[in-house]
């Protein structure tokens, strides 16, 4: 595949104080306007996470240079390499480490970025596929994994997943059902009830029940939980959190704060694990996806993704900032 010499159509970010983003638009661009890499790729599919929601509606501080290209996904083919590791053709991954942020990112035809944020796209994937757990499952795996590690078993009691109707959720609840895991979904989109439960969710519960006053502890109900809302949810959570559990917390879609007790920790030895997924190491991605490709179960991936394409991205931004999208987005371009 050769570099192309035409302009292409990338999502673009602008600012007009160097600080505060606007909102994105259409622009054309051509592969002189990419900023410096030593792989180049031929961008074939993206998704659409919640930080891309606010970096393309401008809602929260994402972009940090102007221009900006968001996407902090993308699956493609290498066209041009100037590393060992990755020849023209290879299929790629890249999840993370700044892209769409700091970097410009997946939502163009084209992308130029540094090879050690890249890794191979695993056998049995298909790029669609690799985009429909993107960050978010991805990111839902590693949540798995930090609970496996904290000790929690299926027989300890029911899991809690949070925000369950969202890539996160919706990615959390396959594999742990698959797991063996009696899932609880807490929403507040009592619209999805059978799609949860198509996912393997057991009980479906309203998300308003994480919203009253917290306690320092509540009853024991959960032997752990996979958070992404973060605020008085996550401190909700954590005090109904049976001894010795844990809960991974990799979200604020509620908000960054933590109004909390030390209780849950020093009385009942509740592990709140963080996990972050943006500088995650290239070794412990390569190994989640080992994991996903063994756990989660494919037709449920499917059944969560929903097909878009590149001139549906700016919408698709708006839909997600107003909590409007189930599941998975993949953008083909």
């Amino acid at each position: 595949m050769s570099l192309p010499t035409e302009p292409f159509n990338a999502i673009w970010i602008t600012s007009d104080d160097g600080k505060r983003a606007k909102p994105a638009v259409v622009h054309e661009i051509t592969l002189d306007d990419l900023m410096p890499g030593d792989v180049t790729l031929k961008v074939t599919h993206t998704t659409v996470n919640f930080k891309d929601g606010l970096a393309m509606t401008a809602k929260g501080p994402i972009a940090r240079k102007f221009p900006m290209i968001p996407g902090v996904d993308m699956a493609g083919t290498v066209i041009a390499s100037d590393r060992e590791d990755f020849k023209e053709g290879d299929e790629v991954i890249l999840n993370g480490f700044g892209v769409g942020e700091g970097h410009m990112g997946a939502y163009a035809s084209y992308a130029r970025v540094s090879g050690d944020w890249l890794i191979h796209r695993p056998t049995g994937l298909t790029a669609a596929q690799a985009m429909a757990i993107g960050t978010a499952g991805y990111t839902a795996m590693l949540c798995v994994m930090a609970l496996d590690k904290a000790g929690v078993k299926p027989e300890d009691g029911p899991v809690l997943v949070t925000g369950a109707a969202g890539g996160v959720g919706s990615v959390a609840i396959a594999i742990l059902a698959a797991r063996g895991y009696h899932v609880v979904a807490s929403t507040g989109r009592p619209e999805e009830e059978d799609y949860l439960k198509g996912l393997g969710a057991a009980e479906i519960i309203d998300r308003n029940e994480f919203n009253g006053d917290v306690r320092p502890l509540a009853r024991e109900k959960w032997a752990g939980a996979v958070d992404a809302v973060g605020s008085k949810t996550l401190a909700n959570v954590l005090s109904q959190v049976k001894y010795g559990g844990a809960v991974a917390a990799c979200g604020l879609a509620q908000g960054g704060d933590l109004p909390s007790f030390v209780h849950p920790f020093i009385l009942r030895a509740v592990q709140l694990i963080g996990v972050e997924l943006v500088m995650t190491p290239i070794s412990v991605r390569k190994a989640a996806y080992d994991q996903l490709a063994k756990d989660l179960d494919m037709a449920k991936l499917d059944a969560m993704t929903t097909h878009i394409g590149f001139d549906d991205l700016l919408d698709a931004g708006q839909q997600i900032m107003g909590g409007k999208v189930r599941g998975r987005l993949v953008a083909t371009l």
